[in-house]
This record gives structure tokens, C-alpha cells and sequence, in this order.
């Protein structure tokens, strides 16, 4: 439960920028919309991975306080959703549709996600299971924004950033209770 709830707040990201995407382009075909999807998705489950075998190698040296890591870095990236939402430019974000748009558009939405994958190195997480279910969840999200965006386009947009930030910040102060066994 706690990754699925984990891949919809990391999939927010991506869903803002889908949503802008299906407000601006509102002609988009559903083919291009599944590579917008796929492109999102991919990465989203890409990133958690490369963050993992980072984490591996250093996890045994921080065990003692890893909870403190998660905790920080969920709050953070959750803060950090927060502060973009009210800066509310996903419009300037989407350019173009270019492929080399769309994975700089990826790439920038799933730098989260590695940090994630740092953190399931420190909690000994199957990680090939949670990018699984990131990359999917990401994928259906992404593509149900789409279309989204082109009914309701820029109000939703924020909403999307800012309930993944309340959701990371949430996830982070829940493993710092189990860890100090308050839950």
C-alpha cells in the first residue's frame, strides 16, 4: 500500500506537466499521448533504480540514522512539490512536443524518484517491484491527465503538484514514526 500511495505522489509531477500538455495541445492524438505516457513512466521506474544501486553502496554506513534520510528527503522533495505548485509555470515547461522535449520533460519530473530509490536502498525495499509499480502507476496517471487537461487544463495542474507534495511530506513522517516506534 505504502508504494502504491508512494508512486501516485512521485507520478504528480508528471501528471501536472501531462495536464498541461493536454491543455495546450488539445488536438494531440492518442498515439502521442501513449509516448508521452510511456515517456513519463519509463523514467519514473528508471530513476528509483539508478537511486537504489546508489544507496546500496553506502547503506550499511548510515542504518543507524537512515530513517532520519528518508524522513528528510521525502519532506523535502514533498516541500519542494509544495513550493512548485504555488509557483503554478507549468505552461512555460511545455514548449514543444519534440522528443527531446518529452524525455527533458521526464527527466526533470523523476529526479524525485531517484532520491526515492536512495531511500529504498536504506529500508532493504524490492526495488524492481517498486519501480514497477512507479513506472505504472505513472503510465495510467499520465495518460488519464492528458485528457484531463484538455477538458479542465490549467486549474487542475497545481492541485496535482501540490496533493504529491502532501503525500510525500505524509509518507515521510510515517517512517520516521515507525522507525522511533511511536507507531
Amino acid at each position: 500500500m505504502e508504494i502504491l500511495l508512494l508512486a501516485v505522489a512521485l507520478a504528480m509531477d508528471s501528471v501536472a506537466v501531462s495536464i498541461a500538455i493536454g491543455s495546450k495541445y488539445k488536438d494531440l492524438l492518442f498515439s502521442r499521448a501513449l509516448f508521452v505516457s510511456a515517456m513519463f513512466g519509463f523514467f519514473q521506474a528508471a530513476m528509483p533504480i539508478a537511486g537504489y544501486f546508489i544507496g546500496i553502496s553506502f547503506a550499511d554506513y548510515v542504518q543507524a540514522f537512515d530513517h532520519w534520510i528518508a524522513f528528510g528527503l521525502l519532506v523535502g522533495l514533498g516541500s519542494k512539490m509544495l513550493y512548485e505548485a504555488y509557483k503554478n509555470e507549468f505552461d512555460e515547461e511545455v514548449t514543444d512536443l519534440s522528443n527531446k522535449t518529452l524525455i527533458s520533460l521526464a527527466v526533470a519530473t523523476s529526479i524525485d524518484a531517484m532520491a526515492i530509490g536512495v531511500t529504498f536502498a536504506f529500508l532493504q525495499t524490492d526495488i524492481f517491484s517498486a519501480a514497477g509499480v512507479i513506472g505504472i502507476v505513472t503510465f495510467v496517471l499520465c495518460i488519464a491527465a492528458v485528457y484531463v487537461g484538455k477538458k479542465l487544463g490549467s486549474l487542475l495542474e497545481s492541485k496535482a503538484e501540490m496533493l504529491g507534495g502532501i503525500m510525500l511530506i505524509g509518507l515521510g513522517c510515517k517512517i520516521l514514526l515507525e522507525h522511533l516506534g511511536i507507531l
